[in-house]
């Protein structure tokens, strides 16, 4: 197989690893932020199961989520006829595993800013939602960017585990060109694909933060 064929199907996959990072990103971090509320909760009915929540998610592979969510869910779901198909699976795996990690970004974040904020937009007549939406939760963002910047990296990364329930991703594919041709050639082609889908990542990062700047 030519190098070009094998670059072709590799792009061709890395549109589903895309995808799959996407999905995560657009359902994790609200997600996240509504755990990272429950999670400060002062009423422990709702902090306790969360924390539980967290660890669980925090505290195991995600690889063994994949397994779970694919194959297990699948194994019970079945009886009532529901089918996880395999990419709405990883979706559900990869949401529920980083909105965990996400929420105690954010917990971090609103955490650090000191009370007196709250203390003088109540003086201003602010609700405290009013406050959180409008003072606190924009200087939160640009607290977190490094550590979002890093979480998201990582999710690039991690599509690649997504082949564990054979998600034809790029790393799946690439393992499969690399076993028909008996060359590491697909392997590193993959390699660069993530380390550009990085790069990009990164850049994105460095000019949100140049653009918030002005909370210096």
């Amino acid at each position: 197989m030519e190098i070009s064929t094998q670059i072709g199907i590799l792009l061709n996959s890395s549109v589903l690893s895309i995808q799959l990072f996407f999905l995560t990103l657009l359902f994790s971090l609200p997600l996240g932020l509504v755990i990272a509320i429950g999670r400060m909760s002062k009423y422990k009915i709702i902090s306790i199961p969360v924390k539980i929540y967290q660890v669980i998610m925090r505290g195991t592979p995600l690889l063994l989520q994949l397994i779970f969510v694919y194959y297990i869910m699948n194994s019970i779901l079945k009886d009532y006829g529901i089918i996880i198909q395999r990419f709405p699976a990883a979706v559900i795996a990869f949401v529920l595993n980083y909105a965990a990690y996400f929420s105690e970004i954010y917990r971090g974040g609103i955490e650090s800013m000191p009370q007196g904020q709250y203390e003088a937009a109540k003086t201003l007549g602010y609700t405290r939602s009013q406050t959180f939406v409008r003072i606190i939760f924009p200087q939160v963002i640009k607290r977190i960017l490094p550590p979002m910047c890093n979480e998201f990296m990582t999710l690039v990364k991690d599509t690649s585990l997504a082949q564990v329930i054979a998600v034809s991703e790029i790393f799946y594919n690439a393992n499969s060109i690399a076993s028909t041709t008996y060359t590491f050639t697909p392997i590193f082609i993959a390699g660069v694909i993530y380390l550009l889908m990085n790069f990009i990542v990164q850049r994105c990062f460095d000019f949100a933060e140049k653009k918030l700047n002005y909370y210096r």
